[in-house]
C-alpha cells in the first residue's frame, strides 16, 4: 500500500506557472489557493487602501492578522499597486508579459476601463489565460450587479430547500458559491491551460457564483426538470433516497447511510429491526423514499435505546456506512484527520504559529505543499518588481508617486 506522498524533493505539477491574482475576499483566491497549493507561483496583487478586505474580516484575529485572510492567502506573494495610477497599471502589463494567467473579480467593466480587460493583456502576452469572476456573470441583465456568496445562495435556490420543514430561510453554512465558484475557476483555468500547451493560445473565460451555486442542485433542478414539483427542505434527509439521514440516539445523533437494498437490510438487522424488511412501506427504495417520516419514527424507537458510540461500534460491525457528527474541535481531533497531514502549521512573521487545512487533493507523483505562510501587506512588492525588470530606482519612484506600496521585512 502507498503512503502519503512525502513533498520534500519531489516536483510540483505546477511549477513554473505564474499567476496575477487581482481578486480579494474568497473565490478568487480559493481559485489561486489551489493553484499556489500545487506550485504555482501566484502573486496576489493588493489595492493600496489596505489590500484585501479580508485584512480586515473578524474577530477572530492572530495579533494583527485576520485568520480569514490567513486561511485564503498561504502559498503567495504579494504586492500592491494602484491602478488609477497609470504607472501602477504600467506595472501590471509589465507583470503579465510574464505570467500565464490572470485572475480578477472587480465589477463588470472596470478592469477594462483601466485598460487592463483581457483585450489590453493579450497584446502583451497573446497566450495570456484571463480569469474573471462575478457575482452573475458578464452577460445579460443582471451583468452589472455585485453579488456576494448570501446572494447567489438565495437566488439559485439553495436557501430555498436547505433546513427543516417550516423553518425561516437557512444558507448552507459555509460560503458554498463563493467556493465553488473558486473551484470552477481553477478547473475553467486547467482546462485553458491544457488547451494552451496544445494549441498555443490562451483565452478568455468567467464564473459567476450564481451559476456556481446552480450547478450544486444537481438532484433538485433533475427532479424539477422531471416533474415541475418545487422542492423543499428535508433537514438531513436525502432528496432521493432512504434512509440516508441523521437520526437520533439516547445520547445525541448520528449519521446513517443505507439508501440501496443491502446496506437497508444490514442496517436493519444490525438494529435487530429485521421486522421491517418485510414491510410493504420499506421495502425497496421508492417505498422508503415515500414514508421516510414513518421510517424516521420506527428507527429512532431503536435508536434511542443505545448511545451513539455504540451504535457506531454496531454499524461498522455490520458493514453499515455511518459516522458522528463533529464539532470543529472534534475533527482535529480525529485519528483519521490526523493521519492524511491535513493540520499544516507554518511560522508567520507577525502572528506566529498558524494552522492551515492540508491538501485534499494529493497528488503521489508531483504532490503540491504548503510553506509560505499569507503574506504581510505589500510584503514582497520589490523583489516582484526587481524581477521584472525594475531596478532598485524605479520602484522607489513607484512607491513615492503613489503607483506601488512596499512593505520589506
Amino acid at each position: 500500500m502507498q503512503t502519503l506522498p512525502n513533498p520534500l524533493g519531489m516536483p510540483e505539477a505546477l511549477d513554473g506557472v505564474r499567476v496575477l491574482d487581482c481578486s480579494q475576499i474568497l473565490a478568487g483566491p480559493f481559485c489561486s489557493m489551489l493553484l499556489a497549493d500545487m506550485g504555482a507561483d501566484v502573486i496576489k496583487v493588493e489595492k493600496p487602501n489596505g489590500g484585501d478586505d479580508t485584512r480586515r474580516m473578524g474577530p477572530p484575529f492572530i495579533g494583527e492578522e485576520s485568520v480569514a485572510f490567513l486561511a485564503m492567502n498561504r502559498n503567495k506573494r504579494s504586492i500592491v499597486l494602484n491602478f488609477k495610477h497609470p504607472a501602477g497599471v504600467e506595472a501590471l502589463k509589465r507583470l503579465a508579459k510574464d505570467a500565464d494567467i490572470v485572475i480578477e473579480n472587480y465589477r463588470t467593466g472596470t478592469m477594462e476601463r483601466l485598460g487592463l480587460g483581457y483585450e489590453d493583456l493579450k497584446k502583451v502576452n497573446p497566450g495570456i489565460i484571463y480569469c474573471s469572476i462575478s457575482g452573475f456573470g458578464r452577460t445579460g441583465p443582471y451583468a452589472n450587479r455585485a453579488g456576494f456568496d448570501l446572494i447567489a445562495q438565495g437566488m439559485s435556490g439553495l436557501m430555498s430547500f436547505t433546513g427543516v420543514p417550516g423553518s425561516p430561510p437557512v444558507k448552507v453554512g459555509v460560503p458554498i458559491a463563493d467556493m465553488n465558484a473558486g473551484m470552477f475557476a481553477t478547473y475553467g483555468i486547467l482546462t485553458a491551460y491544457i488547451n494552451k500547451l496544445r494549441k498555443g493560445e490562451g483565452q478568455y473565460l468567467e464564473v459567476s457564483l450564481l451559476e456556481a451555486a446552480i450547478a450544486y442542485t444537481v438532484w433538485e433542478s433533475g427532479s424539477y426538470f422531471a416533474t415541475g414539483d418545487v422542492p423543499g427542505p428535508l433537514g438531513s434527509s436525502h432528496r432521493l433516497s432512504a434512509p440516508y439521514q441523521a437520526l437520533r440516539t439516547k445520547d445525541g445523533h448520528i449519521t446513517i447511510g443505507a439508501p440501496n437494498q443491502s446496506n437497508w437490510e444490514r442496517f436493519a438487522i444490525a438494529l435487530d429491526r429485521a421486522d421491517l424488511i418485510d414491510k410493504d412501506e420499506f421495502k425497496d427504495n421508492a417505498s422508503r423514499f415515500v414514508n421516510r417520516e414513518a421510517l424516521e419514527v420506527e428507527l429512532e424507537k431503536t435508536l434511542v435505546t443505545r448511545t451513539s458510540a455504540q451504535w457506531l461500534a454496531a454499524m461498522e460491525e455490520a458493514g453499515v456506512p455511518a459516522g458522528p457528527i463533529l464539532n470543529m474541535s472534534e475533527v482535529w481531533a480525529d485519528e483519521q484527520v490526523q493521519a492524511r497531514d491535513l493540520d499544516v502549521p507554518l511560522e508567520h512573521p507577525t502572528a506566529g504559529t498558524v494552522r492551515n487545512i492540508g491538501l485534499a487533493a494529493k497528488l503521489y507523483g508531483t504532490p503540491g505543499r504548503i510553506t509560505r505562510p499569507a503574506p504581510i501587506f505589500a510584503q514582497h512588492t520589490r523583489e516582484v518588481l526587481l524581477a521584472a525588470g525594475y531596478t532598485a530606482d524605479e520602484i522607489g519612484k513607484l512607491v513615492q508617486s503613489g503607483a506601488a506600496i512596499a512593505n520589506d521585512i
